[in-house]
């Protein structure tokens, strides 16, 4: 009933009053013990073995009765108030698909531990910097299928990039398809903002679409497509030859990035294009992409206010009512 933690007061000045509260009482137990009868007797040995009934203790109740009043009463004239606010949030998340580039090339070592575990790391510390948004998954080399749908469960879709690795599909580079593929998986979304994030290592040379057909389609439908361009300029340890138990013989070879028609496919679409060169700058692309599309929050914030005087005012009436009954009843002939 009397719970403060969510109560404020309209009038938390008038809560001084109660500092009044210890001056009564220091009065009323200084003018207790000055207090002397003016009854005069010629002697007291009449009074000798008499016990002091109970009433006399119990007239203190008085005092503190009064006391009570007041002190609720001060509060009540403070208008205490019961306010709970709460938050009308509104989010407008953007729906992004992540294209990448999954060929042989990927294992390429000059990213740490090569360039494919670099990009699914740096993706999924870019997911969870994302929590409002959906995000779906594609993966491209010589073919290109949908590893992840759009989800909101990015639980779901952490766990499946940690399962991508070289080799799932025939080996290559189908920019275009790789494109295209995402470009299916978003153009039904309700979205207003729809994005497509590419990576590759390479230059197209499979599939039936070109990078720059798929790139006029994703214009048309709206779609801002970033691509970003991953390897170090000039040469890379990379493999070159795969031997039967699996493993890899590695030689350094010339990184060929296709960054003219990466450019186009950006600016086509009303992208950005980037080239990630080391681990730090792959972080640093993603971050970048993520300040570019910032989901859209409409925040409205609502407080209720409600009156809790009257319970306090209820407690000083009583108990001043209390006191004047008893002062003129119980204890009339000790007042």
């Amino acid at each position: 009933m009397f719970n403060f933690n969510d109560i404020k007061f309209a009038n938390p000045e008038l809560l001084w009053l109660l500092l009044l509260i210890p001056c009564f009482i220091a009065w009323y137990i200084w003018k207790s013990k000055t207090y002397k009868s003016a009854v005069t007797i010629s002697t007291l040995q009449g009074f000798a073995g008499l016990r002091v009934p109970a009433k006399v203790y119990l007239r203190h109740g008085l005092f503190a009765l009064r006391t009570i009043a007041i002190a609720f009463l001060i509060i009540a004239i403070s208008r205490p108030q019961a306010r709970s606010s709460w938050k009308d949030i509104h989010s407008e998340g953007i729906d992004i698909v992540i294209a990448m580039d999954i060929s042989g090339s990927m294992l390429a070592q000059d990213f740490k531990p090569n360039r494919i575990e670099a990009s699914k790391q740096i993706a999924m510390d870019f997911i969870d910097n994302r929590p409002n948004d959906r995000i779906g998954l594609v993966i491209f080399s010589g073919e290109s299928f949908t590893q992840c749908p759009l989800t909101s469960d990015h639980a779901v879709i952490k766990n499946l990039f940690a399962g991508i690795k070289t080799g799932m599909i025939n080996d290559g580079t189908a920019m275009g398809m790789g494109l295209a593929n995402a470009i299916n998986r978003i153009k039904d979304s309700r979205a207003k903002s729809k994005v497509i994030i590419l990576l590759t290592d390479g230059v197209n040379n499979m599939g039936s679409i070109a990078p720059l057909t798929a790139a006029d389609i994703a214009k048309t439908l709206g779609i801002r497509v970033y691509t970003i361009g991953i390897g170090t300029r000039g040469k890379a340890l990379s493999p070159v030859a795969r031997y039967p138990d699996g493993s890899y013989e590695y030689d350094y070879v010339d990184v060929d990035v296709d960054e003219p028609t990466l450019q186009q496919m950006a600016i086509m679409t009303g992208g950005k294009y980037f080239r990630a060169t080391g681990n730090d700058k792959l972080k640093q692309i993603y971050q970048e992409i993520d300040k570019l599309e910032k989901t859209k929050f409409e925040e409205k914030n609502f407080t209720n206010k409600e009156e809790k005087f009257f319970a306090y005012a209820l407690v000083a009436g009583i108990a001043l009512l209390l006191e004047m009954l008893l002062r003129n009843t119980l204890f009339r002939s000790l007042t």
